[in-house]
């Protein structure tokens, strides 16, 4: 018999959290978990990656302008990468996005990297909970509008000749 799962008050914050799994390790784990039935938050939507040195930080970026409240990448051990040095490519790259993030006023802790096997479906599932609960304390996350050109100032750029 399942349990039932306990109502969430009226208004209370759910978060949106995109995660990019590693194809080989972390997006294997999440399969591990749901085939064992593990129970953790349904606050994540799951991206597969072939590996987490693949993931353009553009696509992070794009997540949270898209709405996601957090993300949250998951890669292989170090040393354990399919494709020898994935992993620690995208360790250098979420450590710039992480200062980026903070100039573009979005709180680094909205984004997480974890290291996850194939194996670790409990590790992926107390990751995933964690998330969901840090993501909740710090609130949605409110981008300001991407500003639009005024219709003047693109008439006057095309007058002078600009991008000719």
């Amino acid at each position: 018999m399942s349990e039932a799962i306990p109502a969430e008050p009226a208004g209370q914050f759910e978060p949106r959290i995109v995660a990019f799994f590693c194809n080989w390790c972390t997006y294997t784990a999440s399969d591990l978990a749901g085939v064992s039935r593990m129970r953790y938050a349904p606050n994540t939507r799951v991206i597969r990656v072939m590996c987490s040195g693949r993931l353009d930080p553009q696509f992070i970026l794009s997540a949270f302008r898209q709405g996601a409240d957090g993300v949250l990448v998951g890669g292989c051990h170090p040393g354990d990468c399919h494709y020898q040095e994935g992993n620690y490519k995208c360790l250098r790259r979420i450590e710039l996005l992480r200062r980026m993030l903070g100039q573009m006023g979005i709180e680094p802790q909205r984004l997480r990297l974890e290291w996850i096997s194939a194996s670790e479906g409990d590790v992926l599932r107390d990751v995933t909970n964690e998330m969901v609960e840090q993501i909740r304390k710090l609130g949605p996350l409110k981008l300001e509008p991407i500003p639009k050109p005024h219709d003047a100032e693109c008439a006057g750029a095309e007058a002078v000749g600009v991008g000719d």
